[in-house]
């Protein structure tokens, strides 16, 4: 029997083999759109949707494969202050954001609320839906990991402590405390990164002093603290997520590094997969890529540097990680 097929059919799947051929390669970098991101985090769902944070505006772009940065969290929005730590939990359909109130240093956004804290949002709508402040005066809420029964553990910069905030919880409570990790100096950064790694333990690191620690985890309690060994000297130690049962994505910000340390026992290799960036600050994994936020925030806040430009555009970049000789296993939960 003879089929006819139309025109409009043919081209229609001409169209679609096309498309399917010539789909558009992933960008190698994103330009951010101001003069003053200095975007200090970054976070991202398996779908390639990245989400950017504002340190010196406020606010959280939101940038769709292959699309541009949208402002999709304003700034100020639900008291929010200059953004740090941003980290995407699917499984409660929250954004977490760290907000810290600058404007001491002259960051000063309209509508933001005092100190420090740990806000949610709603990972579909963008509303607000719970603010933890953090209690006392001397805090820097910077970065955030996710256990597997849904609480958030927040690392306190300013002071040595981990917090944590249960699933519904709207109080932070002291998880860890360690008084040899605070900052050497008043103004100094002390606990930084922190990630839950496939032993179901967590791992943070300390900027100034570029160290690297494991805090055992027991029934949802902090137990040992053991510092780890790394292969070489860090600098500036920043954003760290798993991609890997040991295995983790680093930043050194004050060596411009991307790099991969790899656990095992109380020794952690370190291989720098990127270098060359100016003051990195976060990372995030998509797939095989990792996507890197360049902070850029030594000419926010180093008298050295007063008086002079960060470069321009403001962006993040695109690392592939598979071609770097990684082999992905993907993103990593806290076991239960």
């Amino acid at each position: 029997m003879h089929h006819s097929i139309s025109r409009t059919r043919i081209l229609a799947l001409l169209a679609g083999t096309f498309a399917s051929t010539w789909a558009p390669a992933a960008p190698k970098s994103i330009d951010l759109p101001s003069a003053q991101a200095y975007p200090e985090s970054l976070s991202s769902t398996p779908d390639g949707t990245l989400y950017v944070g504002n340190l010196a505006e406020g606010g959280i772009w939101r940038i769709r494969p292959n699309g541009k940065p949208e402002s999709w969290i304003k700034p100020g929005a639900f008291g929010s202050a200059s953004i740090l730590g941003v980290l995407v939990d699917q499984a409660s359909n929250s954004l977490w954001v760290c907000s810290d109130d600058l404007s001491s240093m002259g960051l000063k956004i309209p509508g933001a609320g005092p100190g420090s804290a740990l806000i949610g949002f709603d990972l579909k709508t963008g509303a607000g839906k719970v603010r933890a402040q953090f209690a006392g005066e001397h805090n820097f809420c910077n970065d955030i990991a996710i256990g597997s029964d849904g609480t958030a553990y927040v690392t306190n910069s300013d002071t040595p402590q981990i917090l944590k905030l249960p699933p519904g919880g709207k109080k932070l409570e002291v998880w860890f405390t360690e008084p040899s990790l605070a900052p050497a100096t008043h103004d100094g950064t002390g606990i930084d990164g922190i990630a839950f790694g496939g032993d179901g333990n967590l791992y943070i690191n300390t900027f100034d002093a570029g160290e690297l620690y494991r805090v055992d985890v027991k029934d949802g309690k902090a137990g040992k603290l053991t510092k780890l060994k790394p292969s070489r000297t860090l600098a500036g130690t920043d954003g760290m997520r798993p991609v890997g049962p040991a295995t983790f994505l680093l930043i050194e910000g004050n060596a411009g590094k991307l790099d991969t340390m790899t656990v095992k026992g109380d020794d952690v290799s370190i291989t720098t997969l990127h270098d060359g960036y100016v003051t990195p600050t976060g990372v995030t994994p998509v797939g095989n890529t990792a996507w890197v936020s360049e902070g850029q925030l030594d000419f926010l806040f180093e008298p050295k540097l007063k008086g002079q430009k960060p470069k321009l555009p403001f962006r993040v970049y695109a690392v592939p990680l598979v071609g770097n000789g990684m082999a992905m296993s993907g993103p990593v939960s806290a076991p239960r």
